[in-house]
């Protein structure tokens, strides 16, 4: 690519791996760059960031391509951490991966490759990028199954620019193959699931160091008490493991967590009976949309959550925010999780759930 240099976000993965192979091999002069946004160790002792970066090292070596870590471990607290934490004091269940992506990977990230001389920045997400009528366009993976664009959502469009996404015309298959072929000893490491930061640690147990938990009741739509709960933050609307409720009402139907009483500090649950989970609207603030200008109302595709299916809905814009209203009712929408649109092709952007209709 004629000497134009591009700076690869490396986390010790498969994918980001294989990203920065394809890079090189198109003649870009490529830089891995491994970022810290974590430094806390879990609780045997294991700092899980200097695995990821001896595998970043084994890779860029094996690639002969320069790599660097950056500490953005402050900025990862400021910009996501605190969010994430205030948001399930406040009872809502938050995506902490969403707004890594816009505060840190697309932002401080972005903003030290271009220190470095980048010409571009690239990471592992399984998505595309387009442009049209002069904006970026953030385009679908091919693999519908390992499409990241849900966690792209709030990524601002000037942050797109001079952005490479080399995944997004393979499969999860076609790349773990090409890091096989190559070698890499990252072919065959399991993707991290879940929080970041958290890994493989037990989630409720992270959270009580930082949040004093307050034990109270679990209530039965009929207003009977039923348990008693180890804190609202711990629980999720849909939930249905974890409950400790087996045996009440006999062995039929199970028990879900169907709405959250914050003020009163009540869980209230529903037994067999699924229909108190679905709702037929939303309402979403912190509207980001991506190459594309919204009408004041449009029919389009939407995800409630990652991995769902696109579900037909109609969103009306309303002051900062919007009404988005479901062609079908669905299941187990959730406050503090984001609604994200779509057409056939593209990522349109999306907007923070603050509100769900039943």
């Amino acid at each position: 690519m004629g000497g134009k240099t591009v700076v690869v976000g490396m986390s010790g993965g498969v994918d980001s791996s294989v990203a920065a192979y394809l890079l090189k091999e198109q003649g870009y002069d490529v830089i891995g760059l491994f970022m810290m946004n974590w430094e806390e160790n879990d609780p045997s002792g294991a700092c899980s960031a200097e695995a990821d970066y001896a595998d970043v090292a084994r890779v860029c070596s094996a690639l002969g391509i320069p790599y660097y870590s950056v500490n953005f471990a402050r900025e990862y607290r400021e910009r996501v951490f605190s969010y994430f934490l205030s948001e399930y004091a406040a009872g809502r269940t938050p995506n902490p991966d969403v707004l890594c992506n816009r505060e840190i990977k697309f932002g401080p990230f972005r903003e030290y490759a271009a220190g470095m001389g980048a010409d571009f920045i690239a990471t592992g997400h399984y998505c595309g990028i387009g442009s049209k009528e002069g904006k970026p366009r953030l385009l679908k993976a091919r693999d519908k199954d390992k499409d990241q664009t849900y966690f792209l959502n709030q990524v601002r469009e000037e942050q797109l620019e001079n952005v490479l996404f080399p995944l997004g015309s393979l499969t999860k298959g076609e790349v773990r193959a090409i890091a096989d072929r190559q070698g890499f000893s990252t072919a065959r490491k399991k993707d991290s699931t879940g929080i970041c930061f958290i890994g493989e640690r037990n989630f409720r147990n992270f959270l009580r160091t930082y949040l004093p938990a307050r034990p109270g009741k679990i209530v039965s739509l009929n207003g009977e008490t039923v348990g008693e709960h180890i804190g609202l933050m711990y629980y999720t609307i849909g939930q249905r493991k974890g409950l400790d409720l087996g045996g009440r009402h006999g062995e039929e139907g199970r028990w879900f967590v169907v709405k959250k009483d914050l003020k009163e500090n009540i869980l209230y649950v529903s037994h067999g009976d699924e229909s108190p989970l679905y709702s037929r609207a939303c309402r979403v603030t912190g509207l980001n949309w991506i190459g594309y200008i919204p009408e004041r109302t449009q029919k389009c595709g939407a995800k409630f959550r990652y991995r769902q299916p696109e579900q037909e809905a109609a969103v009306t814009l309303d002051g900062g925010g919007a009404l988005v209203e479901f062609a079908a009712p669905q299941r187990a929408v959730t406050e503090g999780q984001y609604a994200v649109f779509y057409d056939e092709t593209s990522c349109l952007g999306g907007g923070v759930i603050t509100e769900v209709i039943y």
